[in-house]
């Protein structure tokens, strides 16, 4: 009897891509700012270019890939590989920079080999893994392990927090590459590595099947952002001095700290306090681990959380619904020679607060993007900045931010919020 792993190999290898991404970078030149050389060098050097390397996986005969969103970040041109030589260009579908996810599409008139996406859920630690994908651009290469661990959080990859570990070697090149079971089913999307060395150490992250079919199925549908389903209350971890408070055995589940009004989740019943502990009969180890299972349940789906509330656990049913927008979802590019010249702004609502990974509870005129080369960009607004206040006007309206930005001022004080922090600053331009 001959043990190995070459037949699970010869079949999913062949869905096992590179990704190629480039982009083309601007930089300022060292003569910048002086009248003399200016005429004869310019402001702007001539643009490098930049090139990333990655993995991914064909998930559908049609030409669908994931990949990892860090591996096409700003990316002005995307080329997949094939294992059999074949290269071609990409357009991207969809990416999701809180996931670390990207979807491509290439097109062929012949079907593509696929790997079917299997259930991360039907994990369990110690079960045996092949990562697959191009470490180092040497080439295609297959690696073995166990699944390490299951829902890790708190590894600062990502906003993401529900990883499967692997001792499985991922090295740099790896990333969006396929992490496969048994019966060669998709069960993760080899993401990043824990090294001091660069190189593997045996601790790697993937991210699980199921968060990644969900992402997929949004842009079967046309979308090109993964968009949440919406609950109507924020979550927060449950510590040990809170679950003793709680009369709790040890810290578990998810407590709620505030709630939308009108939102399903107050329809439903739960109030601030509650303690989620499974969500359809799925243990909730931590906060991350509830965000990952409502994720991945469809938009209008019901879901049944068992709470414990008062001492007393019981039954819920919420409905998932689509965030709400807001009446002015209206995005306004900033006009004008001010500081704010180029940004893209609108009015948060929990739709757009949902998109941009902001509290749902967040409100005001918040940067959307801040396109590259934009007076805005070379001043360091950065998007999700909520526009407070400049030049002594409260900013309450978009259209408030491109009146004021529009006058003519040669100093220019304002008051921005960034991640909870009020930021004043003046200056002159």
């Amino acid at each position: 009897m001959q043990l190995s792993f070459a037949p699970l190999v010869t079949q999913t290898g062949p869905a096992v891509v590179n990704v190629y991404a480039k982009q083309q970078v601007r930089a300022r030149s060292p003569f910048a700012g002086d009248p003399f050389f200016e005429q004869f060098f310019g402001r702007q050097m001539p643009p490098r270019v930049q090139s990333s390397l990655g993995s991914g996986v064909i998930v559908d005969p049609s030409g669908i890939i994931v990949t990892n969103f860090h591996v096409i970040r700003d990316a002005d041109e995307v080329k997949v590989a094939l294992a059999d030589g074949r290269e071609f260009e990409s357009r991207i579908l969809l990416k999701d920079e809180s996931l670390d996810l990207a979807v491509l599409k290439i097109e062929s008139d012949d079907a593509f080999p696929v790997i079917g996406i299997g259930d991360s859920d039907a994990l369990a630690v110690g079960d045996l893994v092949l990562a697959i994908g191009n470490p180092f651009g040497v080439g295609q290469t297959t690696t073995s392990g166990i699944v390490s661990a299951l829902a890790r959080n708190h590894v600062g990859i990502s906003d993401f927090g529900f990883f499967i570990q692997t001792d499985a070697a991922i090295n740099p090149g790896n990333s969006g590459g396929a992490l496969i079971d048994m019966s060669g089913n998709l069960v993760g999307i080899n993401t990043a590595i824990f090294s001091r060395s660069g190189g593997s150490i045996g601790i790697g992250f993937a991210i699980p099947s199921n968060m990644v079919r969900a992402v997929v199925e949004s842009a079967r549908q046309g979308g090109d952002a993964f968009e949440r389903p919406f609950v109507g209350a924020e979550f927060d971890a449950v510590t040990a001095q809170i679950a003793e408070a709680l009369g709790m055995a040890r810290p578990r589940g998810a407590i709620v700290t505030s709630l939308f009004e009108g939102g399903p989740a107050e329809k439903a019943g739960l109030a601030p306090g509650d303690v989620v502990l499974t969500l359809n009969g799925a243990p909730i180890q931590h906060v991350d681990a509830l965000g990952y299972r409502l994720a991945t349940q469809p938009i209008g789906s019901t879901v049944t959380f068992d709470v414990l509330s008062k001492g007393k656990e019981r039954q819920i049913e919420v409905e998932l619904v689509r965030a709400p927008e807001g009446a002015n979802e209206t995005i306004v590019d900033i006009p004008g020679d001010s500081p704010f010249a180029g940004a893209k702004v609108a009015e948060l609502s929990p739709r757009l607060a949902q998109r941009l990974r902001m509290p749902g509870s967040a409100s005001g005129v918040v940067m959307v993007d801040v396109p590259r080369g934009t007076p805005a960009a070379q001043f360091g607004f950065r998007p999700r900045d909520i526009v407070r206040e400049v030049n002594g006007e409260t900013i309450d309206t978009p259209q408030t931010l491109e009146k004021v930005a529009m006058t003519k001022s040669r100093w220019w004080r304002f008051t921005i919020e960034r991640d909870g922090n009020l930021l004043q600053q003046m200056l002159r331009y």
